[in-house]
Order: structure tokens, then sequence, then C-alpha cells
């Protein structure tokens, strides 16, 4: 289990046009993920941002690896100075009035074990907040 990608799905009131423009519109993005200079729905498009915890931030460097308008988007995610690198996916799905995301964040078990900010369920914490609440309150509004 300790090599397995964190899976969220959630399904929102909002089509899928607007989920899509809330993760790829930097602008957008800015007001439920993390304020990016820049980012482009682009494969080979890079992009970072900072984040962490109060006591520590981190350099994330991502570089966009698959794009299909309006139902996946892929890039990939490591540390400036860590070992590792992971890959987050989110998918969209029409159902009716809503959308269903499932977003899968694999490889988690290349950064440091011995980084407990870089560990699984900080991932899931993570994630559960973002796409759970953040993402759903900015879609849905």
């Amino acid at each position: 289990m300790k090599n397995e990608p964190f899976i969220i799905e959630r399904s929102f009131a909002a089509p899928v046009k607007k989920v899509w423009k809330a993760i790829t519109d930097k602008d957008e993005m800015k007001q439920w993920y993390f304020d990016l200079p820049e980012f482009k729905p682009a494969i080979g498009f890079e992009f970072q941002f900072y984040g962490g915890t109060e006591e520590k931030q981190y350099l994330h460097k991502c570089r966009i690896t698959e794009v299909v308008i309006e139902k996946k988007l892929t890039y990939s995610w490591r540390y400036e100075g860590y070992e590792g690198i992971s890959f987050v996916t989110f998918e969209l799905f029409a159902e009716g009035n809503t959308t269903r995301l499932k977003l899968t964040h694999e490889g988690l078990e290349s950064f440091p074990s011995t980084n407990p900010d870089l560990a699984k369920e900080n991932f899931a914490e993570g994630w559960k907040q973002i796409i759970g609440e953040s993402l759903k309150t900015f879609v849905e509004k």
C-alpha cells in the first residue's frame, strides 16, 4: 500500500467548462490553489511556486506532461534541492449538471522518507482541503 498513489474524487455542482477553467487559469487558480506567476495548460510548460508549512517553504517545480482539454491535466511535481518526482493528474467527468473530479498524485514514495513534511499523509490532508473544500467552494459560488 505504501507505493499506491493518493486518489481523491469529488463532485461539484458546476459544469466541466467551469471546473476546467478553475484548474487551468492562473487568475482563478490563485483564488483556490496557489498564486502562480504564470500557467498555461500546454505540454512542456514549466511553472513553479512556493508552498509548505509555516516553518519551511518549499520551491515546487512542475512541468505539464499531458493535456486533454476539459478532460485531463497532468504535471510533474518535484521540490528544488530534494530527490524524487511525482505526478499530479486531474481528470474531469461530466455527470449531468455536475462535474466529478478525480485527482491522482503518484510517486509520493520517491520523496525522501526522512523528511516528515513530504509524507504521504500530509499530501492526503492537503489535497482533501484543496480539492474537497477550496476548489468546491470556488466553482460552486
